[in-house]
C-alpha cells in the first residue's frame, strides 16, 4: 500500500517554523522589495506554490516573519529592560541589549523593523505602514515603561516620559543604521555613552 501523500504544494517534512526563519533573516538582510521570491522559496528549501501554500503571499510571509524577529531577536533586550532597578538603567540597557544584537557577527547587522522598508513604492505602502505602525508602538512601549518607572519614583515626577521615549527611539534607530553601515560594536558602545550623558538634562523635575 502507497505512503500517504505530502500535502499538496508543499515538500515532504515540511518545517514550517524553519522556512518562516529562513525568510526572516532574508528580509532582515536585503529588506522587503530587495527580497525576490526566488531569493526567499531558495533559502527556505521550497518552490513559489510552496511558498504561497503555506503562507499566503510575499507579504504575510514577511509580516509573520516580522513578527517572528520581534519576539525571538526583542526577547533579550526586554528582558534586560524588565530587570533594570530604575528608569536610567532600563534605557541603557535597551540600547546596550540592542547594540549586541546589532552587532552580531553571525547575524545580518540592524534592525530588521527599522531597515526592511523606511521607503518602497507605491504599491508596497501597505509594508511600510506595517513596519511604521510596528515602530510606533515600540515608542508607547518604552513611554509606558517610563510611566511605571515615574509612578514607583524611579524616575522624577517632572519628567517628560514621551519626550525620552522619543529621543531614546531616535537613538536606537540609529544605532541600528551605523550598524547596517559597518560601525563596530564599539562605536556603538560610544555613541550610547553619550546618549546616556544627556539623561539628566533630558530628564530634570524632583524626585
Amino acid at each position: 500500500m502507497a505512503g500517504r501523500a505530502a500535502p499538496r504544494g508543499r515538500p515532504r517534512g515540511f518545517d514550517r517554523d524553519a522556512a518562516l526563519r529562513a525568510a526572516m533573516e532574508v528580509f532582515w538582510r536585503r529588506g522587503y522589495e530587495g527580497a525576490s521570491v526566488s531569493d526567499l522559496t531558495q533559502a527556505m528549501g521550497i518552490n513559489a506554490p510552496s511558498l504561497y501554500a503555506a503562507f499566503g503571499c510575499k507579504e504575510a510571509l514577511f509580516r509573520e516573519a516580522v513578527r517572528l524577529y520581534q519576539e525571538s531577536e526583542g526577547a533579550g533586550a526586554r528582558r534586560a529592560m524588565d530587570e533594570a532597578p530604575d528608569a536610567r538603567a532600563m534605557v541603557e540597557a535597551m540600547l546596550r541589549a540592542n547594540i549586541r544584537s546589532y552587532t552580531d557577527p553571525a547575524k545580518p547587522p540592524g534592525c530588521m523593523v527599522v531597515l526592511a522598508a523606511m521607503l518602497g513604492t507605491p504599491e508596497n505602502a501597505k509594508v511600510c505602514g506595517f513596519l511604521t505602525g510596528m515602530r510606533k508602538a515600540s515608542v508607547a512601549d518604552l513611554k509606558k515603561r517610563l510611566d511605571r518607572h515615574r509612578a514607583r519614583g524611579t524616575l522624577p515626577r517632572g519628567a517628560d516620559t514621551a519626550a525620552l521615549a522619543q529621543f531614546y527611539a531616535t537613538v536606537l534607530q540609529g544605532l541600528s543604521i551605523q550598524a547596517r553601515d559597518g560601525a563596530s560594536r564599539r562605536t556603538l558602545d560610544r555613541i550610547a555613552d553619550g546618549a546616556m550623558a544627556a539623561w539628566d538634562g533630558l530628564v530634570g523635575g524632583t524626585r
